[in-house]
């Protein structure tokens, strides 16, 4: 089969575009033919070895994927050959870049309809981040008040249309490049923070603040003093500690994506009933992945890429 593998860490130049066995499913797992394989920033600090996501060389990457299941693994039940899943997968194992992965079935839900089945692998990992971000962390509300900074992003995407199904007021800030992706995504106040110090413009306390933008300690702890009493700040930025304030009772969560098919399906359910929608920047072919690996690296990067991999 066709895949993308890096031999050894480094920059992007250590992709290849090559032939690789293809995987045969374990106890518990089904092979999947890729429709679909999302990239993410993390992808490219396991190529660098910068995230400690331990992986055995020669690895394909890429944990997000949707495909078709064309192989069972011993035990797996409830699934069937030929049903189309989306899911995100164990990022320590070889991953969706390619033309087949195998995965662990528990971690695959049956795939929206309403979409391109490709389009679908940019939905698990981020939408999950969204989602445990505002709801198992933020304990977001109806009628609360959520500040999304870093709005513009894929995540920041899926938290507003999430917040915002859950009768949440949003504040979500973004550049004028993303601000109409944003606002579609149904914002209530849209602050660029390109022109306006978002602590100026935010003038009412709100009960959460969801970090998903890269931000310095003194910007963070500013931001803090926002958040009313006993609310609480939640951020995916694990490189800056997420600052509370205990004296207001005010509680900090830095988040980690967790794998979780309940809330991946409630997803699901929410783009066939047309009220989540999947946001696609660019498909490329699978060879191109290494020249995306590098316009992410130089910045160059703006919303959700999907690689597709040849027809088998």
């Amino acid at each position: 089969m066709k895949a993308v593998r890096f031999h050894q860490t480094g920059g992007p130049e250590v992709l290849r575009y090559e032939e690789a066995d293809q995987p045969i499913p374990g106890a518990g797992e089904v092979r999947i033919q890729v429709a679909g394989s999302a990239f993410n920033p993390a992808d490219g600090g396991i190529r660098a070895g910068f995230l400690p996501i331990p992986v055995t060389l020669p690895h394909i990457p890429g944990y997000d994927v949707s495909g078709t299941i064309d192989a069972l693994g011993d035990g797996v039940d409830g699934i069937t050959v030929g049903e189309n899943v989306v899911g995100f997968i164990p990022m320590n194992a070889d991953g969706s870049a390619a033309q087949y992965v195998v995965a662990p079935a528990n971690t695959l839900v049956k795939a929206p309809v309403r979409i391109p089945l490709a389009d679908a692998a940019g939905l698990p990992s981020v939408g999950l981040t969204a989602s445990q971000a505002l709801f198992e962390a933020g304990e977001l509300k109806a009628g609360q008040r959520v500040l999304i900074n870093g709005a513009g992003g894929p995540v920041g995407g899926y938290a507003v249309q999430l917040a915002r199904l859950a009768g949440a007021y949003v504040l979500a800030t973004a550049s004028p490049r993303s601000s109409e992706i944003v606002k579609a995504a149904g914002a209530d106040e849209i602050i660029d923070h390109t022109a306006t110090s978002v602590l100026d413009a935010v003038t009412e306390p709100v009960d959460v603040l969801l970090n998903l933008a890269p931000i310095s300690p003194e910007g963070f702890t500013a931001l803090v003093t926002r958040v009313r009493d006993g609310g609480v700040v939640v951020s995916t930025t694990p490189t800056v500690t997420t600052p509370g304030d205990e004296e207001r009772n005010v509680r900090a969560v830095t988040i980690f994506v967790h794998p979780d098919a309940d809330v991946l399906s409630h997803l699901v359910a929410l783009i066939d009933n047309d009220d989540l929608h999947v946001e696609i920047a660019r498909h490329v072919p699978l060879s191109e992945l290494p020249a995306i690996h590098q316009q992410a690296a130089a910045g160059e990067i703006h919303g959700k890429v999907v690689a597709v991999p040849p027809a088998v």
